[in-house]
């Protein structure tokens, strides 16, 4: 990272990197697949060979996006349009949400008058909207009360409304920006701080407070991809460090031996007086070992020259056109995977039915998609 006396002026133009697009498109294939639980496909995503998922990567990858996109206007000063124009996206995405959980909980609703599904309101915290439905329907338009799988949106959405004023910090102050999320990262993982719910108790699944760390660190990525330069330099150790990590993260994964052995060890470092937010696994605070061993991959994949030919190929062009329509993508894997938790609970499971269930899902997923872009096209 450069001072600011002799950090470049950002590109006036740059062209589209098809290896964010790739990687974006792969994780929401992924979070679809994670989302219909129980399918001898979900043994094959990100989540079985190291301690991240596809949401670390997906939140982190909407950083840099939104640091690539926005800064060049942030940069020539916080004025209403430059910062009206990122909090449009802010509410674009709270309409989306609400209408996606609404038609989540059509979805079930229907599945429970006509299949029989009743056991799904049990689940993803779906029970209160019927037992105690005058406080959800406050809670779900206040952001309080979260369906599961579509719990995602709402942290995006508080992120994307302090953008404005973070990137302003990327721009100019990378470091300090990064430093201080770090410290509110800890902070709220230490000390358990979090955005409240109602009217159930606790608190947010993705507690912004915990997750705005690896989005600044986006931020401050696509900032500095912006002028043309990397905010991490690539350096050969470096990319064999974060690989062999990757691999231990990997054996620690799959292999029980070491699965155990890495848990006692995490244990008596605890046990020692290390702060848990350094030990644990927890998502909900992106806990130490989810948020070094996404970092270590995303490190590790842009430093692979053989990623940038991959994603122009032919066979990343369904995943690049999804991650180029990410939000309505997104949104309909939403409610596709409510609809294939009905089926998958009104019938018995097994490799045929999880075939067609996440073929027909991922195909609607690239129609999607496709038919968006043509819009796009068509309207120019």
């Amino acid at each position: 990272m450069t001072d600011p006396q002799t950090r470049p002026p950002l590109l006036a133009v740059m062209p589209r990197d098809a290896r964010l697009d790739f990687l974006r498109g792969v994780a929401l294939v992924m979070i679809f697949i994670n989302h219909v639980p129980g399918t001898v496909y979900e043994n094959f995503t990100s989540r079985n060979f190291g301690f991240s998922d596809a949401a670390e990567g997906f939140v982190l990858i909407s950083g840099i996006a939104a640091g690539l996109a926005y800064s060049p206007a942030i940069a020539r000063g916080i004025t209403w349009p430059s910062v009206g124009r990122i909090w449009h996206r802010a509410w674009t995405l709270y309409l989306i949400h609400l209408l996606t959980t609404v038609l989540a909980i059509a979805v079930v609703a229907a599945g429970v008058l006509w299949l029989d599904t009743a056991a799904l309101l049990k689940e993803h915290n779906l029970g209160p909207i019927f037992t105690r439905p005058f406080g959800v329907q406050l809670g779900i338009p206040l952001l309080s009360h979260q369906i599961g799988y579509a719990n995602i949106l709402p942290l995006y959405a508080v992120l994307l409304m302090v953008t404005p004023f973070a990137l302003v910090a990327a721009l100019n102050w990378p470091r300090a920006l990064i430093a201080g999320a770090a410290v509110l990262w800890f902070l709220s993982g230490h000390f358990y701080i979090d955005f409240p719910n109602f009217p159930n108790a606790g608190g947010w699944f993705f507690n912004p407070l915990s997750w705005q760390l690896l989005f600044a660190i986006g931020l401050a990525t696509g900032a500095a991809l912006r002028r043309g330069q990397r905010l991490v330099p690539d350096r050969l150790w470096a990319r064999w460090a974060t690989g062999l990590f990757l691999l231990v993260a990997a054996v620690c994964t799959l292999n029980p031996t070491a699965q155990a052995a890495m848990g006692t060890m995490l244990w008596r470092l605890q046990d020692a007086g290390m702060p848990r937010i350094f030990t644990a696994f927890d998502k909900t605070y992106v806990s130490g070992p989810r948020l070094v061993h996404i970092l270590a991959l995303a490190y590790f994949l842009s430093t692979l020259p053989a990623l940038k030919r991959l994603a122009h190929s032919g066979f990343a062009r369904p995943f690049v056109l999804m991650g180029r329509q990410s939000l309505p993508v997104f949104a309909l894997g939403i409610v596709l995977a409510y609809a294939a938790q009905v089926i998958m609970t009104a019938w018995p499971s097994g490799l045929a039915l999880d075939s067609v269930i996440i073929a027909a899902g991922l195909a609607l997923h690239l129609a999607v998609a496709w038919a968006r872009a043509r819009l796009r096209l068509d309207r120019r």
